[in-house]
């Protein structure tokens, strides 16, 4: 080997060292680059919490508000929304009376924070449909048998509060809670609205002949002590005389 061939391989050896550092800048920027790629982050918006899965099984930890970091290919964020929701539903049921009664009725609720990661595990993220839809025709349904079609009207607010309460209880036990409830509005048959307005208007004729037969006999009562104070005058005004 001369002199050429060493001054050769000293510059192949210079040049592969040179290379070495930028090799492994490349090799870690596509590391990185692909870490990037798997999205190690994710961003939990305001109202709603995250439901960890490790290779799809639920963990106990909910994650809150912000930024989080997650592993990459072995974990999975669910987004679950917790915020106050509303719901307006329409229930046919039929009254203690046997009255057919159309309700609809407005439910504010929201799934408890800390308990997401049941509901997830337990119903999904389509809790009202499996959930709050059927427990609100249930509760409507078994509500409106207890009371005739008149006592849903006149005792109004006993209906609403009885109906709130057991919804509360049902879907508690689904770690959704009751915020507020609201009877919207009822609708009967044509033919007990029909009976309702004619017993309002026999109700109203009977107080009005009430009224009548009273201020008859206050008419009268005033008539006979006019006539009384008149015979008095008469009386005194005679013995005067004489």
């Amino acid at each position: 080997m001369d002199e050429r061939d060493v001054y050769t391989a000293k510059q192949a050896m210079q040049s592969a060292m040179k290379k070495g550092p930028i090799r492994l800048a490349l090799i870690i920027g596509a590391i990185l680059v692909f870490f990037l790629f798997l999205s190690p982050w994710v961003q939990i918006g305001a109202g709603e919490r995250g439901v960890v899965l490790n290779f799809g099984a639920v963990q106990e930890n909910v994650i809150g508000e912000g930024l989080h970091l997650r592993i990459p290919i072995m974990q999975r964020i669910a987004i679950m929304d917790v915020k106050v929701q509303k719901s307006l539903t329409s229930a046919a049921a039929s009254s203690a009376d046997l009255q057919e009664v159309s309700s609809e009725v407005a439910l504010n609720y929201h799934v408890i924070p800390d308990k997401a990661n049941i509901v997830y595990q337990s119903v999904g993220i389509y809790f009202k449909e499996r959930i709050i839809d059927p427990a609100v025709q249930e509760v409507v349904k078994a509500v409106t048998a207890k009371y005739t079609a008149e006592e849903l009207i006149t005792k109004r607010p006993a209906v609403s509060e009885a109906m709130r309460a057991n919804l509360a209880e049902r879907l508690v036990a689904h770690n959704i809670e009751v915020d507020a409830f609201s009877i919207v509005g009822f609708s009967f048959s044509k033919i007990f609205m029909e009976a309702i307005e004619s017993k309002q208007t026999a109700e109203q004729l009977a107080l009005k002949s009430k009224r009548d037969l009273d201020r008859i006999k206050i008419e009268a009562e005033q008539k006979v002590t006019t006539a009384r104070a008149e015979a008095e005058a008469l009386r005194l005004q005679r013995a005067n005389i004489s």
